[in-house]
């Protein structure tokens, strides 16, 4: 029965003391971060949180999957049966929210699956009502036997402005291009056009988080610097949590095509190492399954071949920190317990130098001012007006 779970003693806080969550402190967990507007429960309220979480069965992918996608389905009809435009798009946003938690943190299971696409549709349809809209783009990508063949991203241009600089943006193991609508609608308001994209392994992508994945931003890179009504050549880069190490990557590999990137809550060394994967098993920052997200987004189906798989991705051992890279600025929490807060310590050693911001609190240091720093920072590198 599901009222008769062993009780566990209390989450410490202590890496080596963490366990995964019982059903019942999920759903705390869940409340929590909805009423105060946290990833991944920002996308809805409180009341909307609490409708699925109270009658929630349990954690596994059926059970999980069902509860949201059924208020997610409830939600899109109600958005279709609106009439007026402000209403539909939020409407439609609402959904998008319920779908997001019904695959989150990855879909690993064919019910999840379907969420994701649902995820998918709802933010479309809502998308389409943005103001500036938001178009979806299709390009090539070259990939290689077992890779997709497109890239997938979603544009923002802001309207009155003749030629906009461009910032590209996404996310981690669970937050993919539908997530982004924040930080663009930032960045619009200050002029400059957005490139929503999924990051290696998540999401459209074409690729999965091997070594060399960050092939997968060029072709969208390409798209931007042949606009003509794009000031595309040198952009912008947001990668928030896991996405920041490709940020960081880019920035070493591609530094001439960047006017500034920024690693939100990142790795570059020390994460990738064994002692780290088992400290960071069961983060009291992350819901559940990050494991299992990470493996889905390497694309490894063993505990082995994760570590494995992790280490590769180490800059150390690939020797690009000590080489030129584009202006960055490095941003996390001081007590992430997700990604090693000593890899920004460690990049900050090695090669150009990097600007730092360090913020109270645990992974990717959320407060109501770090986004906004961020985006203020990378919208005066491209319009190349330098920056602290």
């Amino acid at each position: 029965m599901f009222d008769q779970e062993p009780r566990l003693p209390p989450r410490t806080g202590d890496p080596a003391d963490e366990r995964p969550r019982t059903l019942e402190e999920a759903k705390a967990w869940m409340l929590d971060r909805a009423a105060k507007k946290i990833h991944p429960m920002n996308n809805l309220s409180v009341e909307d949180t609490a409708s699925v979480v109270d009658g929630l069965r349990g954690l596994d992918p059926v059970n999980w999957a069902s509860a949201w996608i059924e208020a997610g389905e409830a939600a899109f009809a109600q958005a279709e049966a609106q009439t007026d435009p402000a209403s539909r798009r939020n409407g439609f946003l609402r959904a998008h929210g319920f779908f997001f938690m019904g695959r989150f943190p990855c879909p690993n299971h064919p019910d999840k699956l379907i969420s994701a696409q649902r995820e998918r549709d709802a933010y479309l349809a809502a998308a389409a009502m943005f103001d500036p809209p938001a178009m979806r783009v299709v390009v090539p990508f070259d990939g290689r036997d077992g890779e997709g063949r497109e890239t997938i991203f979603l544009y923002r241009r802001p309207a009155g402005v003749e030629k906009p600089p461009v910032i590209m943006m996404w996310g981690g193991v669970d937050a993919w291009k539908e997530q982004m609508t924040i930080a663009s609608d930032l960045a619009l308001a200050q002029g400059v056009a957005t490139i929503a994209i999924d990051g290696p392994g998540t999401g459209e992508s074409p690729v999965k988080g091997v070594p060399d994945a960050e092939r997968q931003f060029l072709p969208a890179m390409d798209w931007a610097a042949a606009q003509p009504d794009l000031d595309g050549a040198r952009i912008g880069l947001l990668g928030r949590s896991f996405g920041g190490y490709w940020a960081t990557k880019l920035a070493h590999v591609v530094p001439d095509r960047i006017a500034g990137a920024v690693n939100w809550g990142g790795g570059a060394h020390f994460m990738f190492q064994r002692e780290w994967i088992e400290r960071s098993r069961h983060p009291d920052s992350y819901l559940m399954e990050l494991v299992e997200t990470r493996m889905r987004m390497l694309g490894v189906d063993t505990e082995e071949g994760y570590v494995e798989a992790f280490a590769r991705l180490s800059l150390v051992d690939q020797g690009l920190l000590d080489q030129p890279c584009a202006p960055m600025l490095l941003v996390n929490g001081r007590g992430d317990s997700q990604c090693p807060v000593a890899d920004i310590d460690l990049l900050t050693g090695h090669g150009t130098p990097k600007a730092v911001r360090m913020f109270p609190g645990g992974h990717m240091g959320i407060t109501p001012h770090t986004l906004p720093l961020i985006v203020d920072w990378l919208c005066a590198k491209v319009k190349h007006r330098g920056g602290a």
